[in-house]
């Protein structure tokens, strides 16, 4: 059995941060684009994210912890006869029945998304019935891109072994969000009619590096800013980034600790809601440095502040 904790490199009782900053490392580390051609890179960052995708999740990793790796993906845990069989749409294996009406359903097996046909199955269980065509199973990648990519969209060519083609990564991405392209999976299954089922999907994981500078809040990038208690007390200009580099930043006169000043449309497209053209903000939060000294001018200067009633 895969030891998902042991992949990962941290203790069975790790923290959400703790196997969070480990699959960063990993990832980091075992990157495919890092290490073109070495498949032995390749297949610990395949181990790394079916760990990380299992263990980030707390349902998920529940059933780790009680049935192993057969159980990460269970939804309401193993099937228990005495438990009610079908019933509530759960039961069978932990599988999700509710969509059985639609002909199929799926899950998750060792980090990869697979299709199964209901006929089928039956058929197989029960014998007798006619064996339909069937859809391929889908293929999962990961891929990272940097935040600023993730911000804006990038093209990116990817490969899934027999073939290679280029995807558009929208704007806005969040980490560990999935994108589907059609008939991109594993080749159909013919059915006795010797038709052949339509191909599988593919589910490309995307990965964000995180930023240094912002952090991601909906359409909004928050940044810290440590400014000087004079240029908080009289006023003054900063120089701030931004995704296009930096700009002059005006601090108002009497600007307090923890205050929050904004540079409207610099922040993350919101062309995935259809609003071409607008983008959220940056939100700049000030952090208003203390000195820990004061030489005897300045504390001179302080008296005469206080005397003011400052």
């Amino acid at each position: 059995m895969k030891d998902y904790y042991k992949i990962l490199g941290v203790e069975k009782g790790a923290s959400q941060d703790d196997i969070k900053k480990a699959f960063r490392k990993l990832a980091h580390e075992h990157h495919p684009d890092k290490n073109k051609g070495n498949a032995e890179a390749e297949k610990k960052f395949k181990e790394a994210s079916e760990a990380y995708s299992t263990l980030s999740d707390a349902g998920k990793r529940a059933n780790y912890d009680r049935f192993g790796a057969a159980g990460a993906n269970m939804g309401g845990g193993g099937f228990n006869p005495g438990a009610g069989g079908f019933g509530g749409g759960q039961g069978f294996g932990g599988f999700d029945f509710s969509q059985f009406q639609q002909g199929g359903f799926g899950g998750n097996f060792n980090g990869q998304h697979v299709e199964f046909d209901l006929g089928d199955i039956f058929s197989d269980f029960f014998g007798g019935g006619s064996r339909r065509p069937r859809k391929g199973n889908n293929i999962t990648i990961d891929l990272q891109v940097t935040f600023k990519e993730a911000i804006f969209g990038i093209e990116r060519e990817i490969s899934t072994g027999k073939e290679k083609f280029s995807i558009m990564i929208p704007p806005g991405m969040e980490n560990g969000q999935g994108l589907r392209i059609a008939g991109r999976g594993e080749e159909g299954h013919a059915g006795q009619d010797g038709k052949q089922g339509p191909r599988g999907d593919l589910i490309v994981r995307v990965w964000v590096e995180e930023s240094r500078t912002f952090r991601k809040e909906g359409f909004n990038l928050i940044l810290d800013l440590p400014i000087k208690l004079t240029t908080a007390l009289a006023g003054g200009s900063v120089d701030i980034e931004t995704l296009e580099g930096k700009i002059e930043m005006k601090i108002p006169q009497g600007t307090s600790h923890g205050e929050i000043l904004r540079v409207k449309g610099k922040g993350v497209p919101m062309t995935e809601r259809g609003i071409d053209g607008r983008r959220g903000d940056i939100l700049i939060v000030t952090h208003v440095e203390m000195p820990r000294k004061l030489s005897k001018n300045a504390q001179k200067l302080v008296e005469d502040l206080k005397r003011e009633g400052i």
